[in-house]
């Protein structure tokens, strides 16, 4: 079934140029935070950033995504230690030198405090197939592609509404399954961790590459 382009609208060649760097300039802001303040986060902001993701184009329209939010202080406290028990793993078994001396200008190790203080954790799961009215499993092409661009939506829906984000990928996550209760076709893609920052929250000095060092024209 078919219909018209009805919600298309066409700029003028200077509203486009504007628009391109105006958005441009409030991502460039963007930057990934550790220290997370408690303070509250009205729901609607993130509904409204979460129908945003929800957007996002998908493989054969399968929309293969679930976000689960999380606002319980005993849900986060349960993520955190399980998080922090593979992330000790990986700091001190799983992760090659060469991995860690990358790492360290970055300030990272095991001890996520952030999982408890943020506001909101959103956790993202991909949804391998999907299920039928008749109980038939119908498979959900390109996933993991389709929820990553979803996840990129939100991340930048997020922080054009203010708020400070941080990607946590403790691996592997099939905790969160266990912890929030979801089935079995869904994986865990990602831990998102939103709010407002700490009034002094600190960031590594690091650079964006120059749009020369990732960008080829043909």
């Amino acid at each position: 079934m078919m219909g018209p382009l009805s919600a298309y609208q066409e700029y003028t060649l200077d509203d486009m140029m504007l628009r391109g760097a105006e958005f441009y300039s409030d991502m460039n802001r963007r930057r990934t935070v550790r220290d997370f303040s408690d303070r509250s986060v009205p729901r609607e902001i993130i509904e409204n950033c979460l129908r945003a993701a929800g957007t996002a184009p998908s493989g054969a329209n399968m929309q293969p995504w679930h976000f689960v939010v999380i606002t319980e202080a005993e849900t986060k406290k349960n993520i955190r230690v399980e998080a922090e028990k593979e992330e000790r793993d990986f700091y001190d078994h799983k992760a090659p030198q060469e991995w860690l001396d990358a790492l360290a200008p970055l300030g990272t190790d095991a001890n996520k405090p952030f999982l408890e203080e943020a506001p909101y954790l959103i956790a993202v799961f991909a949804k391998s197939y999907g299920a039928l009215p008749d109980g038939r499993r119908v498979k959900h092409y390109y996933a993991q592609e389709s929820v990553g661009i979803a996840v990129g939506l939100l991340i930048a829906a997020l922080h054009h509404a203010g708020l400070a984000i941080l990607t946590h990928t403790p691996s592997p996550m099939n905790f969160l399954n266990a912890i929030l209760e979801r089935p079995k076709n869904e994986r865990p893609f990602l831990l998102l961790v939103v709010g407002f920052p700490k009034p002094d929250a600190m960031i590594p000095l690091i650079e964006r590459y120059d749009l020369d060092q990732y960008v080829t024209y043909k």
